[in-house]
């Protein structure tokens, strides 16, 4: 199970900047935080949201590890070059995006580089908010044997028009869903507009359909980012109810 939070060790984890090889073996910047309580350890992919590799997604990935997690945030944004977060985001966005093939295989590099960690226990979740909560979707249904579990936070573009696809995002997400092994959770804000309550009710719709092993939570009074306490967005009651769903789902197919 997690790592309980003890007074005596308050901080047991370490963290720092590396490098891994990411789509195409393109070396990619990323973060990593692990627990160094004993282990084994399950292990998760933090997808940071569309805003970037911000000061907030970091202290996510450290949350995790906190919890005992061995956990890998990569920089989908890298490529983008250096500079302040909006600066880099601003270019992904000149860009039209990042492509979810690319995507799919900087995540990959990420679950590779976590099978090499001491201490792993060969599982591995997938959790995402914004952008991120797609890619996590993405991520499930692209490689569903590299998951064990997949958490999608508010992800906009799951479901698409086709209006919508671009040569970046040239399915709608939800047609995939017979491909998801893993079981899913879901985290939405009925007040969010993409995705709006009738996408996730597309969404919800086609899990039943395929039989898959899932559970959403919708929240009055919340939209987009609610759980992002430096944002305007941030719901306090709404963000405890959901971040404790995030770790008992965890605890239950990660451990």
């Amino acid at each position: 199970m997690p790592t309980p939070f003890r007074t005596d060790q308050a901080d047991a984890t370490v963290a720092e900047a590396i490098t891994i090889a990411g789509a195409n073996g393109d070396s990619i910047g990323a973060y990593v935080a692990r627990p160094i309580t004993p282990g084994p350890h399950g292990a998760v992919v933090f997808i940071h949201h569309g805003p970037g590799f911000d000061d907030w997604s970091h202290e996510v990935a450290l949350k995790f590890a906190r919890k005992g997690y061995i956990t890998v945030m990569p920089h989908l944004y890298h490529r983008f070059g250096p500079g302040t977060v909006e600066e880099v985001a601003a270019r992904r966005t000149a860009a039209g995006g990042v492509a979810d093939d690319q995507v799919v295989g900087d995540i990959q590099g990420a679950i590779n580089h976590i099978r090499t960690i001491d201490g792993h226990n060969g599982k591995v979740g997938v959790i995402g908010p914004c952008s991120g909560g797609r890619q996590a979707f993405l991520v499930g249904t692209s490689i569903p044997d590299e998951v064990n579990a997949v958490v999608d936070l508010w992800g906009g573009g799951v479901v698409l028009t086709p209006e919508e696809r671009t040569p970046m995002r040239p399915t709608s997400l939800v047609d995939n869903t017979a491909a998801l092994t893993a079981p899913l959770l879901g985290l939405f804000g009925n007040d969010d507009a993409n995705p709006n309550p009738e996408m996730v009710n597309t969404m919800e719709a086609a899990l039943q359909a395929a039989g898959k092993d899932y559970e959403f939570h919708r929240y009055d009074g919340a939209g987009h980012a609610f759980l992002c306490y430096d944002r305007p967005s941030y719901r306090q009651e709404q963000a405890m109810d959901g971040w404790s769903r995030v770790w008992d789902f965890f605890e239950k197919h990660l451990t």
